[in-house]
């Protein structure tokens, strides 16, 4: 290794480590968006996404498209799943 590219690769290592400590500020910052809103829903009612994709009258495909971001819900699905986040109880009610 060239001495001026390990010198350089150096200064990378110090820096993220003084970044670690809180001794630096990131030059910059990335925010990963961990979960959509369906998944959000389901984990809020406690449910497997069999159960969850049962109680919404859809496929567990569906769901999984859904919560992986390669499909989106559309029409009246997107209004139960309006429903499921505000009124959780309501929804619960109706999976017994």
């Amino acid at each position: 290794m060239k001495k001026e590219l390990f010198n350089e690769l150096l200064q990378s290592v110090n820096e993220a480590a003084a970044i670690e400590r809180g001794a630096a500020q990131p030059s910059r910052t990335f925010t990963v968006k961990t979960a959509n809103d369906v998944v959000r829903v389901r984990t809020h009612l406690g449910l497997p996404q069999t159960k969850f994709a049962k109680l919404l009258g859809i496929s567990e495909d569906t769901l999984q498209n859904w919560e992986q971001g390669r499909r989106k819900p559309a029409g009246p699905a997107k209004v139960l799943l309006r429903i499921a986040a505000k009124h959780p109880k309501i929804v619960l009610e109706t999976a017994a």
